[in-house]
C-alpha cells in the first residue's frame, strides 16, 4: 500500500485514527462558533481596575494564551504573563485578573496556582471542561467558561485549542482589554473554513499543502520559523507535532535567531539529513522582518539544510494566526497517519504521570 493511498482514504485513516482526531480537526470552526454563541456564561462585570493578566495552564491549556499574548501585544494595555508551573509570580495580587485554564480541570500545577491565587485575592476566572476546576468555579462562584466538548470528538485537550483561544479572547474583550467584534469573529471562521477546505482528505497531495508538509517532515526534525504576532500559532503547531505525530519538532523566532542560531547550523554534520526548516512568511510582518525571514532561509540553505516557504495569504493578523493553526493541525495528523500512529494516545506522558503518582 502506498503512503499516498493512506492520506487519500478516509477509510484507511479511520483504521489508524479510531478516536477521531481528524473529526476534531474538521470541527475547529464549530468550536469557535460554540464559544461565541455560549459567551453569555462569562460574567466578568464584578472585575475592575485590572493591572495585569495572568493565565495559569499547562500544555494545550496554555497554548491559547500564548497565541493571544503575541497576537495582541500591540493592543493589550496591561502586561500578560503565562504561568506553566506550580508557583505564581510575586506580583500577583488583588489587581490581577487570573485565568485558571485546564481542559481536564485536574492539572496539578494549575490547581496549585488556584490555591495561591485565592490566598492573594486575585480576580479569578476558570476555563475547563470539568474536574476540580469546574467544581471550584461553581462552589466559589468564579466567572467561568465550562467547555462542553461536543465539537471535539477525540476529546483530546490539544485538539480543543479553539475553545481555549476563543474563551480567553472573549474574557479580555468583556474587560475592555482588547477589541473583538462580530467582524473579527467572522474573519476567524473564514480563515479556518478556507484553510480546512484546502487541506481535507479529498484534496490531492499536489494541491494540499498539509499533505506536502507531512511528506517532507517524515523521518526528519521539523523546525518552524516565523515572527512577531505568529509566535503563539507556531507554538501550537509545534506542540501538536510533538503530541499527535510523536515527532521531535521545534519552533524559532526571527529576529532573535539571527543573533545566534545561524552559527549553530554547521554541526553536527547530520543536520543536513535530519533537519527540515519551514519558513512562514507574511505580508503583515514589518518590512525588516520580511527581509530577515528571506535571508534566514538563504542562510539555512547555505548550510545545506533543506527549507520550504509557506506564504500566509489571509488579510489580517487574526486570520493568519488561524490559517497557520489550521494548516498545522492537518499537517501533524497526516504525518501521524504516514507513520502509522494513532495520534490520540500519549503513552509517554501517561507513563510519566503514573510514575509521579507513585
Amino acid at each position: 500500500m502506498s503512503l499516498t493511498a493512506i492520506l487519500d482514504s478516509r477509510e484507511m485513516i479511520k483504521k489508524i485514527d479510531p478516536n477521531g482526531a481528524l473529526d476534531s480537526a474538521e470541527s475547529v470552526a464549530d468550536q469557535v462558533r460554540q464559544v461565541y454563541e455560549e459567551q453569555a456564561q462569562i460574567d466578568l462585570s464584578a472585575y475592575k481596575n485590572i493591572q495585569n493578566v495572568v493565565v495559569s495552564g499547562m500544555g494545550g491549556s496554555a497554548l491559547g494564551a500564548d497565541l493571544i499574548k503575541n497576537l495582541y501585544q500591540e493592543e493589550l494595555p496591561v502586561p500578560m504573563t503565562i504561568v506553566k508551573d506550580y508557583d505564581l509570580p510575586a506580583f500577583v495580587s488583588k489587581n490581577t485578573f487570573l485565568i485558571l485554564s485546564s481542559y481536564s480541570g485536574d492539572t496539578e500545577e494549575t490547581l496549585a496556582c488556584a490555591a495561591e491565587a485565592t490566598k492573594r485575592g486575585a480576580m479569578i476566572a476558570v476555563i475547563a471542561a470539568g474536574g476540580k476546576l469546574a467544581e471550584l468555579a461553581k462552589s466559589r462562584n468564579y466567572p467561568h467558561f465550562i467547555i462542553n466538548p461536543k465539537a471535539n470528538p477525540s476529546n483530546q485537550p490539544r485538539m480543543a485549542t479553539a475553545y481555549n483561544i476563543m474563551a480567553i479572547i472573549l474574557m479580555l474583550q468583556k474587560l475592555d482589554l482588547i477589541k473583538f467584534d462580530e467582524e473579527n469573529y467572522n474573519q476567524i471562521l473564514d480563515a479556518i473554513n478556507k484553510t480546512t477546505q484546502s487541506c481535507i482528505v479529498e484534496v490531492s497531495q499536489e494541491k494540499n499543502q498539509a499533505k506536502i508538509l507531512a511528506y517532507m517532515f517524515l523521518e526528519r526534525r521539523p523546525i518552524l520559523v516565523g515572527a512577531s504576532f505568529l509566535e503563539g500559532a507556531l507554538h501550537i503547531a509545534t506542540n501538536q507535532l510533538n503530541e499527535n505525530a510523536k515527532t521531535y519538532a521545534d519552533y524559532k523566532i526571527v529576529p532573535e535567531i539571527n543573533h545566534h542560531l545561524l552559527e549553530g547550523l554547521t554541526f553536527p554534520k547530520s543536520n543536513s539529513l535530519s533537519h527540515f526548516f519551514v519558513f512562514f512568511q507574511s505580508k503583515l510582518y514589518r518590512s525588516e522582518i520580511q527581509k530577515r525571514i528571506s535571508l534566514t532561509q538563504k542562510a539555512v540553505a547555505k548550510a545545506e539544510i533543506e527549507t520550504f516557504e509557506v506564504y500566509l495569504e489571509s488579510e489580517t493578523k487574526l486570520m493568519q494566526a488561524f490559517e497557520l493553526i489550521t494548516l498545522g493541525t492537518f499537517t501533524n495528523l497526516y504525518l501521524a497517519y504516514l507513520e502509522g500512529i494513532d495520534p490520540c494516545p500519549i503513552p509517554m506522558v501517561d507513563w510519566f504521570k503514573a510514575e509521579l503518582e507513585k
